[in-house]
C-alpha cells in the first residue's frame, strides 16, 4: 500500500468519525499540504464516497448523512490482530455477547477481506488452539458493560439491581471508579456514597442499572486492578488461613497470585537478612482446603500452618502418600 493511498484512507477514516473537518485540520492529523487534501478528497470522490464541501470561513469537508462504510480494507497485520482479538477475547470469557455474535463478527470480516488473505486466516483458525480453557461464568450485558463505562467515564453515579454470591437481591447506588477484566470476568469497582466504603460487584450478577443524576471526584490514586485484586482476596469463605512461609514474596506469588492470597512481609530479627531468607504472612480464605498442601509442596519452602488445624492433617497426609509413592522398587518386592 503506498503512502498517499493510506493517507487517503486515513482521511475517509478521519471523515467517518462525524462532523465537519476544515482543510487545515485534515492538512495537520495528515501531515500534508491543504492542496494535497483537495486532491485526496477528489480521489475519494472518484471513487464514489459522496464527500459534501461547505463553504465559507468555516468550512470544510464532511460525509453525506447516511454514508455507509465500504468493505474493510486491512493489511495482513491489522486483519490478523483483529482476529485473534475476537478468538482470544472468546477463549478468555471477557467477551461480553454470546459466542455466536463473536463468530458472526468474524465470519463478516472474513468475508469482507481478500480472498488470498481470507484463506490464510481461515488455515489459522482451524488450527490454532489455547492452552486456557474457555470460561463457563455467565457474561454481562453488553449494555450493562457499556452504560457502566460511560458512567465511570463521565463520573456519574449508578442505580444498581445486584444479587450476591449467597443469592440475595438488593437496590444499591454506586460510585463507578473502574471497570476490571480479570480471569475470565469483569468487575465494577466504586464507592458507596452513604458511607464512601469502597466496594467491588461481578457484573453477570448485575440485574438492572440506571444511571443517575449528579457527580463525583475519583481519589488520585485510586487503582481500580489492585482494588479488585484486594477485594478477592479478602472475600469470606468458609476457612480463614493463615501461614508463615519463609521465601521471598516473589516467589510465593509464582503459587499464589493476589486474587487468591494477601501477602505481608514479617520484620526479619536480623537486619541484613536476605529477601529470600524472611518470613512471609499468607493470609487465604477459601471454601475447600485440599488444594492448598499441593501449593506448599510446589513452593518447596519452610511453612508453619497457624491455623487450622485441618489443614496440617492435610498436608501430614500428602507427605505420607509422596513418601509412599516414592518409595523404591526394590521395596515393593
Amino acid at each position: 500500500m503506498t503512502t498517499s493511498t493510506a493517507r487517503v484512507l486515513a482521511l475517509l477514516e478521519i471523515l467517518q468519525g462525524g462532523g465537519l473537518r476544515t482543510v487545515p485540520d485534515l492538512a495537520a492529523r495528515l501531515g500534508v499540504d491543504e492542496r494535497t487534501v483537495r486532491r485526496y478528497v477528489g480521489h475519494l470522490l472518484e471513487l464514489g464516497v459522496p464527500v459534501d464541501s461547505v463553504r465559507g470561513r468555516y468550512g470544510g469537508y464532511r460525509l453525506a448523512p447516511g454514508y455507509r462504510m465500504p468493505p474493510l480494507m486491512f493489511t495482513d497485520e491489522e486483519a490478523l490482530a483483529v482476529v485473534l482479538g475476537l478468538l482470544a477475547g472468546r477463549k478468555a470469557g471477557l467477551v461480553t455477547t454470546s459466542a455466536a455474535a463473536s463468530e458472526s463478527a468474524t465470519a463478516k470480516l472474513l468475508r469482507v477481506l481478500p480472498a488470498a488473505l481470507r484463506r490464510r486466516l481461515d488455515a489459522l483458525l482451524d488450527t490454532a488452539d489455547f492452552t486456557a480453557r474457555p470460561r463457563t461464568a455467565a457474561a454481562p450485558e453488553t449494555g450493562v458493560l457499556l452504560e457502566l463505562a460511560e458512567a465511570a467515564l463521565h463520573r456519574r453515579p449508578v442505580a444498581i439491581g445486584y444479587t450476591d454470591r449467597r443469592g440475595r437481591g438488593s437496590d444499591r447506588t454506586v460510585l463507578p471508579y473502574g471497570l476490571v477484566a480479570h480471569a475470565g470476568r469483569w468487575y465494577l469497582t466504586g464507592a458507596d456514597p452513604a458511607d464512601g466504603e469502597v466496594r467491588t460487584f461481578r457484573l453477570d450478577r448485575i440485574t438492572s442499572m440506571t444511571m443517575r443524576s449528579g457527580s463525583f471526584a475519583v481519589p488520585d490514586d485510586f487503582d481500580p486492578a489492585a482494588t479488585v485484586l484486594d477485594s478477592l482476596a479478602r472475600t469470606p469463605w468458609t476457612h480463614d488461613v493463615s501461614l508463615r512461609i519463609r521465601s521471598s514474596v516473589r516467589h510465593i506469588r509464582t503459587q499464589l497470585p493476589a486474587e487468591i492470597a494477601t501477602l505481608s512481609t514479617v520484620p526479619p530479627d536480623d537486619p541484613e537478612a536476605r529477601e529470600d531468607t524472611g518470613w512471609v504472612h499468607v493470609r487465604i480464605r477459601a471454601e475447600r482446603l485440599e488444594w492448598i498442601p499441593p501449593i506448599l509442596a510446589a513452593l518447596d519452602r519452610p511453612f508453619v500452618i497457624e491455623r487450622p488445624a485441618a489443614l496440617r492433617d492435610l498436608v501430614r497426609a500428602l507427605a505420607r502418600r509422596l513418601d509412599e509413592h516414592a518409595m523404591d522398587v526394590s521395596e515393593d518386592h
